[in-house]
């Protein structure tokens, strides 16, 4: 796992080992990235389901003002804070070792928005649909914000919730990253 571009492009970082590990591939990263584009500038950003930190680290590299690491397993929690003591980045972002739905009840108690929320659960359970009904109703989302989800091809996400829409999807293999924004 390596960081595409930016600050610390080309640092590798570590990752875990095993079968409920699934690191975002480079091609889905960089295709990722790509369609960002200059939104990461100054934002404002959530990496939930963190795991070992790839995404985040990126979005940090290429310009975010501010990342939020979540993720519930203790193991991906240590190995991402490796990551980022080794790129000097612990004290730069913060990093919370709970699940998803404490951590948005946490951020929306403290009254805290982002400009980009990248959901990347485990595939199949259900998790990234339940937590963009979480997101809706804490309302985390500056105006203007984007939510992208990373799921499996057969996991079906819906068109609408709430105030999100659908507004692209793209197809990498297996895999598939889906782009909500907010109904002004």
């Amino acid at each position: 796992m390596r960081i595409i571009s930016g600050e610390f492009r080309g640092r590798k970082l570590e990752k875990l080992e095993g079968m409920d590990i699934r690191p975002t591939t480079d091609r889905v990263k960089e295709s990722l990235f790509n369609i960002l584009g200059s939104r990461l500038f100054d934002c404002t950003f959530l990496d939930l389901f963190a795991g070992t930190g790839g995404i985040g680290i990126e979005a940090y590299s290429r310009g975010a003002a501010k990342v939020v690491f979540i993720d519930e397993s203790a193991k991906s929690i240590k190995v991402l804070k490796g990551n980022l003591e080794m790129l000097n980045l612990l004290d730069k972002v913060e990093v919370y070792n709970t699940d998803y739905i404490n951590a948005i009840n946490k951020l929306a108690l403290d009254n805290r928005k982002f400009d980009i929320i990248f959901i990347d659960p485990p595939y199949l359970k259900g998790f990234a649909q339940n937590a963009l009904v979480h997101i809706e109703q804490n309302k985390l989302l500056n105006e203007d914000a984007m939510i992208v989800i990373e799921h499996d091809l057969q996991d079906k996400m819906p068109e609408n919730v709430g105030r999100f829409n659908m507004t692209r999807q793209k197809k990498y293999g297996n895999t598939m990253l889906s782009f909500y924004g907010l109904v002004q």
